[in-house]
C-alpha cells in the first residue's frame, strides 16, 4: 500500500506540480495516522507553490494545510481518538492519501458536518469567529459588510456573522459569486466591480448603520468600504487576496470615529495555545445546535489538484475549494 502525495519540485505555476508514491507513514509518539478523505485549499497554498509567499519552504515541498479524514492507526501514547474516528485539523502536506499528525492538533468532526466541508473548516471558521467576535466585537442587531464574500474566508464570515445575530451585506466581484454569498446566508449583496458600488451599498444598507467591515481582499475597494462605515465602526483587516495592500488615509479613522483592527488568528494561536481548540469547540456546538450553517464548498478530485489550484489562482473557483480523495 502506497501513499500518493502532491509534490512541488520547483516553484512555478501549479500545472508543474506532480504526484509521487511513497510508503504510508507510521505515526510517532502522540500522533495518529489519518486516511484523508478531503483537503481544503487556501489562497496560501497557491502562493506557496509559486514561491510567492513571504517565506519560501525548502524543496521538495508538499502542499496542503487543512484536512478531514479517518483515524487509521494510533501511535504510542495517542489514545484520545480511536481508530475509525472522523477528525479534521491543520497540517502541512495534506494533499495526500495519508498523513501523520499530532492528535492534539485534531478535532473530532461533528456528526452533522460532511468531510468535504470539515476539510476546509478549521482555518477559515477560526479566523471568522476570532475576527468578528473577539476583534470586531460584533453584536446582535448590528450590520456587517463582508468583502470577497464568495471565497472561503468571506463565505465563512457570512455564516458566523449570522450566527452572532448580525445583518450581513455581501460584496463580490461577479453575480455568480454574489449568488453563492446569498446562498451562504447573506441578507443582501452588492457588486464592487461596479464603479458606483458605494451607491448600491447605501441602498442595500437602508436606514441601518454599518458597524463592521470584514476585509480579506484589500486593494482599491478597502478605502471605499471604510468610507461606508458609520461612526464607531470597526474595519477588520483579514488579508490581501487582491495582491495589493491598501493605503487608507489616517484622517479617515479620525473623521469616521472608527477603528482599523488587524485580525491575525494564526499569530494569536501561536501565542495562546488553547485559542483554536476553544474556537473550534464553540463552532462545533453551534453546528450541533443548528445555530451555524456552514457555507457550501466547491469539490474537485484530488487527482485534479494542479489544474484546480491554477483555476483558484485565476479567480475561476467560486466558494471554498476542496480536494476530495477518490480512493
Amino acid at each position: 500500500m502506497s501513499n500518493r502525495r502532491l509534490v512541488c519540485l520547483e516553484f512555478g505555476p501549479p500545472e508543474n506540480l506532480t504526484f509521487e508514491d511513497s510508503p504510508v507513514p507510521s505515526p510517532g509518539p502522540g500522533e495518529v495516522l489519518v486516511k484523508i478523505t478531503a483537503a481544503g485549499v487556501g489562497f496560501f497554498d497557491g502562493l506557496m507553490v509559486q514561491g510567492l509567499y513571504q517565506i519560501k519552504p525548502p524543496l521538495p515541498y508538499y502542499p496542503g494545510s487543512e484536512f478531514a479524514g479517518t483515524v487509521a492507526e494510533q501511535g504510542d501514547g495517542a489514545h484520545h481518538f480511536k481508530v475509525g474516528t472522523r477528525v479534521m485539523g491543520l497540517s502541512g502536506g495534506s494533499f495526500a492519501d495519508y498523513i501523520c499528525v499530532s492528535e492534539k492538533d485534531c478535532t473530532e468532526i461533528p456528526p452533522n458536518l460532511s468531510d468535504e466541508v470539515a476539510s476546509g473548516f478549521c482555518a477559515n471558521y477560526s479566523t471568522g469567529l476570532y475576527g468578528l467576535q473577539t476583534c470586531g466585537q460584533l453584536q446582535p442587531g448590528e450590520t456587517a459588510l463582508i468583502l470577497g464574500a464568495s471565497g472561503g474566508i468571506g463565505s465563512s464570515g457570512i455564516t458566523i456573522a449570522k450566527a452572532l445575530g448580525a445583518r450581513v451585506i455581501a460584496a463580490a466581484s461577479t453575480q455568480a459569486k454574489l449568488d453563492l454569498a446569498l446562498a451562504s446566508g447573506a441578507d443582501a449583496g452588492v457588486l464592487y466591480s461596479k464603479d458606483d458600488w458605494r451607491s448600491d451599498f447605501r441602498q442595500a444598507l437602508g436606514e441601518d448603520t454599518l458597524n463592521v467591515v470584514y476585509d480579506p481582499v484589500g486593494g482599491s475597494i478597502s478605502e471605499t468600504a471604510f468610507r461606508c462605515l458609520s461612526p464607531g465602526g470597526r474595519f477588520l483587516v483579514i488579508g490581501f487576496a487582491s495582491g495589493t495592500i491598501p493605503s487608507i488615509p489616517l484622517n479617515l479613522p479620525l473623521l469616521k470615529q472608527s477603528s482599523i483592527v488587524g485580525v491575525d488568528w494564526g499569530g494569536a494561536a501561536v501565542a495562546q495555545s488553547n485559542l483554536t481548540r476553544g474556537l473550534l469547540k464553540n463552532l462545533a456546538q453551534w453546528i450541533q445546535d443548528k445555530k451555524l450553517k456552514p457555507a457550501p464548498v466547491t469539490v474537485r478530485p484530488l487527482s485534479s489538484a494542479p489544474s484546480a489550484l491554477a483555476e483558484q489562482i485565476g479567480g475561476e473557483v467560486i466558494g471554498k475549494l476542496v480536494l476530495k480523495n477518490e480512493a
